[in-house]
């Protein structure tokens, strides 16, 4: 493969990790197998060792999963809540050995595991023992603030989450505990029992019905759903005189905190594969969802000696357990249009159980694969959940192929607005190049309006559903123009509601430069990359003249990035639409943008450690991150400066012994006013 297949294909396999990683992460609805993903992950970072030169700072090698959701306040994670790498079998796990080997030479290993629990991963704020903030894993940088809703979870009554600490966690000033919330086995069935009853829709599992307890804006609607949790992660743990992760989750169970009773210490790595296979056989009597067995490094300097990857901890793996099968039949194969144009066919299947769950549906991603499974209408097919997540087509059972079936033949047009569909050449996917197709635009509309975009309450999907099949509108810019008599035609819209529809659509124009370009939909543009270029050009007008070049010198944007921005901003209906937003006064500049303002700590990298008493640790990011500065979570000889509040822990003694220059409360704060 040459510089530009590998080019083309890198961009290729970004795009669909990043859709999957939002499709799991943010939504709760996973949309590929995890043998499928896992080897778009293995693909991606072949490829990019094999062409170092065109790794960018957005691939998602380069990141943890995912985005946090459009809803709750952001709380940004003081320490990165990674992924795990992934073994399948016992060879796996050996090859985990002696990569710890390799980087301990010498050193003999003990281990923990734990079952890896499928549900929705939180992490706890506890000061002084007492329960202050909790937040979602979101994107692991930055989640969403969930306080209220998991003080309310509960199993039978019985609070999940204590919300005083006792034992050795009681008083230390701060301490951020993690685990996993989920939805009992059984509870999770009489919920769908209940729902379906009532003739309401049903959850597909009991992570997606956990996940969406959870994000529920009302806690007294989550106290309603049976929740529990396992708690199995004191962060920062080393700092706090602990030596062992065993330790840890002896004084989590101290301090009332519940601990998977599950969880095995394995002196040895023979005792560690006994372990994985005695879970997986007991997998169904556990009562709840586990997909694996998380395998973890027990020393805790072990731990900070073998570090992290951007992606996974080196010393933690996750064992697996062999996907679930079963044989059911195509009863048509349907193809569905995304919010980017993407047309994805998808099996229709006479119902199945497996795993618990009834499979309706699967997707079958893309023409290229149709063709190598061969799958077609009337088939047979083989299908399993890898994960215990996903449904997905392993084989075609081509001895009970009926007789007169015929491969499947991909649409030539869009099935919804009927344009004549695109393939690039080298992309696995056709496209509706329809940029006014009704279901590119209802999605579109939903991520405008959206809580982190343009903020506009009221503007539902069933509304937009209405607005859209009515057109009523066309683009960003139509929604401007709405006026009361327009909505109250439509169902379910009265009155009262239609002037709060239209006093929230005029209430967001002035939301500044970041949040519309985000709102704009801009192809690997999100939050993070809108604000970066919000803040360097201050201004629509100067982001539009940017050229590929001057793009792609922003730290932070890639050359693709650039090179999506810039074909956005060619197009002259994309053009068209800006200059009608600006018309219905709509904000076009970022608030407080000065093109002269100073960022003296540029180049300057940060670590905080300890508590600080007169301001926070998001406070303390903000302000250095506002001059340049950029704030890490581990200490390295390349580190400026480590802030040390109090009961400050290791990272201070790493920073002596690096000879990293240490800073106390006030001589933080001189710097940032000096400054």
């Amino acid at each position: 493969m040459d510089r530009a297949d590998a080019a083309q294909r890198l961009a290729e396999l970004r795009e669909a990790i990043r859709h999957h990683d939002y499709a799991y992460y943010v939504e709760a609805k996973p949309d590929v197998a995890d043998v499928e993903y896992d080897a778009l992950r293995r693909e991606l970072t072949d490829l990019e060792a094999e062409f170092p030169e065109l790794v960018t700072p957005d691939s998602p090698s380069q990141r943890v999963a995912g985005q946090p959701v459009d809803a709750f306040r952001p709380v940004e994670h003081t320490v990165a809540m990674l992924s795990l790498d992934n073994a399948t079998t016992p060879d796996h796990l050996r090859e985990f050995e002696a990569r710890l080997g390799r980087a301990l030479p010498g050193a003999g290993f003990r281990y923990v595991c734990e079952p890896k629990i499928d549900g929705l991963g939180v992490a706890l704020l506890y000061r002084r023992g007492r329960f202050v903030r909790g937040a979602t894993r979101g994107d692991g940088r930055v989640g969403e603030e969930i306080t209220q809703n998991l003080r309310a979870i509960n199993v039978g009554g019985k609070k999940s989450v204590p919300m005083v600490l006792r034992g050795r966690l009681a008083d230390v000033p701060e301490v951020e505990i993690r685990g996993e919330v989920f939805m009992p086995r059984a509870e999770f069935e009489k919920l769908n029992r209940g729902l379906e009853e009532a003739g309401e829709a049903t959850f597909a599992n009991p992570r997606n019905a956990a996940a969406g307890a959870v994000r529920q804006k009302d806690p007294a609607a989550t106290a309603r759903r049976p929740l529990d949790i396992f708690l199995y992660h004191v962060s920062e743990a080393r700092e706090l005189g602990f030596t062992t992760y065993e330790e840890t989750l002896q004084a989590m169970r101290e301090a009332g905190l519940t601990v998977n009773p599950r969880t095995e210490p394995c002196s040895t790595l023979a005792a560690v594969i006994d372990y994985c296979g005695r879970l997986e056989a007991d997998r169904d009597a556990l009562g709840y969802d586990a997909d694996g067995a998380v395998v973890k490094v027990d020393s805790l300097e072990q731990q900070w000696r073998l570090g992290s990857t951007t992606h996974h901890p080196r010393w933690a793996i996750a064992f697996k357990f062999a996907a679930r099968q079963a044989t059911t039949v195509v009863q048509s194969i349907d193809v569905h249009v995304g919010k980017t144009g993407t047309l994805t066919p998808v099996a229709k299947l006479e119902p199945v159980e497996l795993a618990g769950v009834t499979i309706r549906n699967v997707s079958l991603h893309n023409e290229d694969e149709i063709r190598r499974k061969d799958v077609r209408v009337g088939d047979a097919v083989l299908i399993e959940r890898a994960g215990d997540v996903i449904p997905y087509v392993v084989q075609v059972v081509m001895a009970r192929r009926p007789p007169d079936s015929e491969p499947f033949t991909f649409p030539e047009r869009c099935p919804v607005c009927k344009h004549a569909a695109v393939r690039i050449p080298g992309e696995a996917y056709w496209r509706c190049p329809n940029s006014a197709c009704p279901a590119q635009l209802k999605e579109r509309l939903r991520h405008f309006g959206s809580r982190r975009a343009m903020d506009i309450e009221h503007l539902g999907e069933a509304v937009i559903e209405q607005l859209v099949e009515r057109r009523l509108v066309g683009n960003f810019a139509d929604l401007y123009r709405l006026a009361v008599d327009d909505l109250v035609e439509l169902e379910r819209l009265a009155e009262k509601s239609a002037h709060n529809l239209v006093a929230a659509i005029q209430g967001s124009k002035d939301r500044g430069l970041a949040r519309l370009v985000n709102a704009l939909g801009i192809r690997m543009v999100g939050e993070r990359v809108a604000g970066l270029l919000a803040n360097h050009f201050g201004s629509m007008t100067s982001l539009r003249e940017a050229s590929v070049v001057e793009l792609n010198e922003i730290r932070g944007i890639g050359e693709e990035i650039a090179e999506s921005v810039r074909k956005f901003f060619d197009d002259e209906t994309n053009a068209e639409v800006i200059r009608r937003l600006e018309a219905a006064g709509v904000t076009m500049s970022q608030p407080g943008f000065a093109a002269d303002a100073p960022r003296p700590l540029i180049a300057k990298t940060f670590v905080l450690t300890g508590t600080l008493a007169s301001l926070t640790r998001d406070a303390a990011r903000e302000r250095i991150e506002r001059l340049g500065g950029r704030v890490t979570s581990s200490v390295s000889k390349k580190t400026s400066y480590v802030v040390a509040g109090e009961a400050p822990g290791s990272k201070a003694d790493d920073a002596r012994r690096l000879g990293v220059t240490i800073l106390d409360e006030p001589q933080l704060l001189e710097l940032l006013q000096r400054r």
